[in-house]
């Protein structure tokens, strides 16, 4: 039997991460994390992507994560400055990668667009739409945009087609520029533009919405350290769940398991992709744990 893949759309990064007083520069990006937590659970991973001769390669051999000899770009690598208080993120982009022209990911069997600042186009994503057996979107690099000198990110309103798509995941900032709606209310839009399983998150309450029920979930109250790429590989362990067990709550759980385990390993970075094993002692917890209503 073939190995499951998943494909991962989305720039690397170099980043300066600020938590705790301390700045770690670290690799990382939507790609990065993706794919070393779909490796994780078993995952053949492919990068569509876009990093400069600054960005170490040999970790992404070293890794068995593939990618096109199109990624390499003459421009440098994306880069941020992440300042981390509590649950709370500030981000500057540095410098931004070229766009990532559109390749298709053959034989995968999940697909993530998850754009971190604008290098995914409208068209490109109509075409990542139309070949992904099961997508998801995580829409933060559709909505950000660079203000200023200083490269501060802001999100802006913008309308994307959703239709046919498998799974969104959002937190409440990014629905309302999506919708104009919060909570329950965006959840719903977000459903009739075409979306199978709606993910929100508001810091640690998770909810989905996949038909005409909400379920939902709720992180334990710890304390935070770095949540760079928590969202990412919240991300990939839902779609290598959902390919794997075709199952939408069991891949809500280990989702959040995911996080949690991440959150619980206080590291910062990609040090903190969790194995898998904590991933699936967690998503036992919530599997336990989960509450729904009907809308």
């Amino acid at each position: 039997m073939a190995k499951r893949s998943l494909a991962v759309y989305g720039h690397c990064t170099i980043d300066s991460i600020t938590v705790g007083g301390q700045t770690h520069e670290q690799i990382g990006g939507s790609a990065c994390y993706c794919a070393l937590v779909a490796r994780q659970f078993g995952f053949a991973a492919r990068m569509v992507t876009r990093f400069g001769p600054d960005f170490p390669r040999q970790f992404l051999d070293d890794n068995g994560i593939s990618y096109s000899g199109a990624s390499v770009s003459d421009s440098g690598t994306t880069r941020f400055s992440i300042a981390v208080e509590g649950a709370e993120r500030t981000l500057r982009l540095a410098h931004a990668c070229d766009d990532i022209p559109y390749e298709r990911a053959d034989g995968a069997d999940c697909t993530i667009a998850s754009p971190l600042c604008g290098e995914i186009s409208s068209d490109a994503f109509s075409e990542i739409r139309r070949d992904s057996r099961f997508l998801l979107v995580d829409p933060q690099g559709f909505l950000r945009v660079r203000e200023g000198p200083g490269g501060d990110v802001a999100l802006r309103d913008a309308d994307l087609d959703l239709v046919g798509v498998g799974a969104i995941k959002v937190n409440a900032d990014e629905a309302r520029h999506l919708t104009g709606e919060s909570g329950q209310d965006a959840m719903v839009a977000l459903q009739k533009k075409g979306v199978e399983n709606v993910l929100y998150t508001d810091k640690a309450d998770i909810s989905l919405l996949n038909g005409d029920k909400v379920y939902s979930i709720r992180l334990p109250n710890k304390s935070v350290y770095d949540t760079t790429g928590v969202g990412d590989m919240f991300c990939a362990a839902f779609c290598c769940t959902m390919v794997r067990e075709r199952d939408f709550l069991w891949a809500l759980c280990f989702a959040g398991g995911a996080a949690q385990a991440a959150l619980d390993s206080k590291k910062v970075g990609l040090q903190k992709v969790p194995r898998k094993g904590a991933v699936q002692t967690n998503a036992s917890y919530f599997y336990n744990m989960v509450n729904f209503r009907t809308l």
